[in-house]
């Protein structure tokens, strides 16, 4: 704009839009948890130095982001809380998995984690172990095949198809070698092989999590050019605005002229627009 600004007023407008921003986004927090399927993940961050993480929280119609010192299972519980009824999509990192045990919650664990898993056997010098990779690729291949199949074929041979995948990869994954590396592929399905296959009874959910991975790359692009935050307003700022952008990108909105509304109701005094979806 060609003004000279110092700091200290820039810091002052960044923190009189993040107040502007901060009842849209407690709605979304809050909205959260009443959402059929979410897809989460999490990525690291600084804040003053210290280790901290980015949680994403991304749903149908709106993505939310949460700063926090914990990438423990807390994390969901004190966000999405101890009876989340929805289904929700992830990594198989262990948070996830204690949260779905804790709770009781649905999870469909990421497909294309698996995939990058099993791949990695096939690289390995033990023949039994490899060979076992391969087998298994297969199957997972054979069931994606039924799912790009899905256009063409009729609604309840589709379905039966599909189960006949799911359960033909279930008797490959658990038919290991006694290798360690196969084991522990073996050992997730002995224990979660529902949660590899929500995708298949529950309307909207996909099998991998790419949707919460597209949405926290931009977060991660902005983690190396600022190198992280220095306090509490401003872990607060940058939940908000992520979370303007993000959502405002799925929802086809101007994110500029949503920030505008919101600004121009907190000076005035009133309640800022909704980030909710009609």
């Amino acid at each position: 704009m060609g003004v000279r600004v110092s700091t200290g007023f820039l810091a002052k407008v960044v923190d009189k839009a993040s107040e502007a921003l901060a009842l849209p986004y407690d709605e979304l927090q809050n909205a959260l948890r009443e959402e059929s399927w979410l897809n989460v993940d999490e990525t690291g961050h600084k804040d003053c130095g210290k280790k901290h993480w980015t949680w994403c929280f991304r749903a149908p119609k709106y993505t939310l982001f949460r700063i926090d010192p914990s990438r423990g299972s807390g994390v969901l519980r004190e966000v999405l809380g101890e009876a989340f009824g929805g289904v929700i999509g992830a990594d198989y990192y262990s948070a996830y998995h204690k949260y779905m045990g804790d709770c009781d919650v649905r999870m469909q664990f990421c497909f294309a984690h698996l995939i990058r898993d099993v791949r990695f056997l096939t690289t390995l010098i033990d023949k039994a172990t490899k060979n076992y990779g391969e087998r298994v690729l297969e199957a997972i291949k054979a069931l994606f095949e039924v799912i790009h199949r899905r256009a063409t074929m009729d609604p309840a041979k589709f379905q039966l198809a599909l189960e006949d995948a799911r359960e033909k990869v279930i008797l490959k994954v658990r038919s290991a070698p006694a290798r360690r590396e196969a084991q522990n592929i073996a050992e997730r399905f002995k224990k979660n092989a529902t949660a590899y296959f929500e995708f298949i009874s529950t309307p909207g959910v996909e099998p991998t999590n790419n949707l919460a991975e597209q949405a926290i790359r931009f977060v991660v692009i902005d983690r190396k050019v600022t190198q992280g935050t220095r306090g509490k307003k401003g872990c607060r700022w940058s939940e908000r605005i992520w979370t303007t952008m993000a959502t405002c990108a799925q929802q086809s909105r101007s994110a500029f002229g949503y920030l505008t509304q919101a600004v121009q109701a907190h000076f005035k005094g009133k309640s800022p627009p909704s980030m909710l979806p009609a």
